[in-house]
This record gives C-alpha cells, structure tokens and sequence, in this order.
C-alpha cells in the first residue's frame, strides 16, 4: 500500500506569503504535514500563527507561495473539491430557510428537489433542529445556526472536513454539547477531519492527533503529539481524566513557549 493509499492531506514545504504594505509577510514557512484518512487532526499555536492560512491552502483558497498540497496523493489545483467547509463565520444564507440552506449546496450540485428536500429533512433531525426547516436564520440562536451550517457541510458526504474555529463564538455550555454532536456525526463516518482551534482543551478532547504551530511571522511546525484517548469520549467528562491533563501539560508546555515569543514581538513592536 502506497502513501496515497492512506494520506489524505499532505503537505511538502508549503511556504505562504503576502505582499504587505510595509513589504512581503511570510505566514508559514516550510511546513509538511501528514494527515492519515480517517483521522482527526486539531492545529493549534499562537494568535496570528497562520492556522487559517493553512486550512485555506488545503482547502485551495490559498496557492502556496513554494511547495505544493497534495489531496489523495495528487497535486491540488483550485478548489478542495474533496471538502466540506466549516468557518467560525457560518455561510448561511438570510432570505432561505433552514431548510432551503441545508439543501443549497445540493441544489447547486443539481440534485432534484424531492431527493435534497428528503436529505436536508433528515440531516436537519440529525443535528437537532427538527421543528425549525421553516425558519430563517435571523430567528436561531448561535448554537441554531451553528447546528444548521454542520447539517450544511455535512449533507454532500464529503471525505474532509475543513473546519476554523467553527465553535469559537458560541458560550462554552453549547460550544461542548456541539462538540460532543460533532464526534457522535464523525464517529464511524471514516471522514479526516482537519480542525483549527485556539483552545487547546478543545483541540485534546476532539483529536487523534494535535498539531503545534510556532510564533509567527514563518511558522513552522514545531510539534506533533498523539491522543491516546479511548473513543468514544464523552467530552463533558473527558477534561477531568488524568491522561487528559497529563496530554494538556504535554503540549502546553511547548505551546506556552510560542505564545510568549508571540507577546515578546508585539511588546517589542509596539516599544519600537
């Protein structure tokens, strides 16, 4: 079995920069990255690590200024068309219904009306919103919306999944019950999952394997470190459990460096 075979994501030194005012910014610098079929893989690292950055190039938002993605073992040339998306900020739409925004991707796809109707119907039961296809988002609160954009991402059947800080705003009662519905969705379905979070906590909890991005300007990856939690997890338990924090003393240690060297270049910036 080749690498191919296995390897959904890949990365080989991938370098992402901009043209700024004040010259060229190199957001990740060098950076490869494996990511095996049917993992869940968390990116964690300081504010302004580039994490985004580097979902957007597997997603093929973003071209890699040098090296190159690989989805499935072949080069990525434009969209991800193996991913679903998402983002923090949810892409619903405000004049469709619930419903009608489940099914649009679908609707975009040319599914008949009948078939998207059935599966939007059914996907919106899965993440808990039976009784809500006919309202709209201005009347859902932010974890309704939420459960709707998973519905959304989800509906295709895509094998990836993209996804930046997609809990970040809601309140951390609702951020676990999403989190907790997110594993029970993912849980047997083979998907791989690459998951941006600031939350380390977040990022141990959900994963197979954490990810750990230095400081910036030309991040790199600076450690890489197994979740030898048993699944399935019950996430409202799994932060009081002694190999939890044993794996959360791990990584911070490491990560607490990278948020310091982080405060250091502001501090010096903003004293120049």
């Amino acid at each position: 079995m080749g690498d191919s075979d296995v390897t959904a994501v890949e990365l080989r030194s991938v370098t992402m920069s901009y043209r700024a005012r004040d010259g060229d910014y190199t957001a990740v610098s060098d950076v490869d990255l494996s990511v095996e079929r049917g993992r869940f893989v968390s990116v964690v690292g300081p504010t302004g690590c580039g994490k985004s950055t580097l979902l957007n190039a597997v997603a093929g938002l973003l071209p890699p200024s040098s090296g190159s993605v690989h989805i499935d073992g072949t080069p990525l040339r434009g969209l991800n068309r193996k991913a679903g998306y998402l983002f923090q900020q949810d892409a619903l739409l405000p004049w469709k219904t619930v419903l009608d925004n489940v099914a649009f991707g679908l609707e975009l796809r040319g599914t008949g009306k009948q078939e998207r109707t059935e599966l939007a119907r059914d996907w919106i039961k899965r993440v808990g919103l039976a009784g809500f296809e006919n309202a709209y988002p201005h009347q859902l609160s932010g974890g309704m919306r939420k459960r709707t954009a998973v519905a959304q991402s989800w509906i295709g059947d895509p094998p990836m999944l993209l996804m930046d800080e997609p809990f970040g705003a809601l309140d951390v009662q609702t951020r676990q019950v999403m989190e907790n519905e997110l594993l029970t969705l993912w849980t047997g379905s083979e998907k791989t999952v690459l998951f941006v979070t600031h939350d380390l906590d977040e990022a141990i909890s959900l994963s197979d394997e954490v990810v750990l991005l230095s400081a910036g300007p030309g991040s790199t990856i600076v450690g890489s470190y197994q979740v030898d939690l048993p699944r399935p997890r019950n996430l409202l338990d799994i932060r009081t459990e002694p190999a939890f924090t044993e794996i959360y003393r791990a990584i911070w240690s490491d990560l607490r460096n990278e948020v310091m060297k982080t405060y250091e270049r502001i501090a010096a910036g903003q004293a120049g």
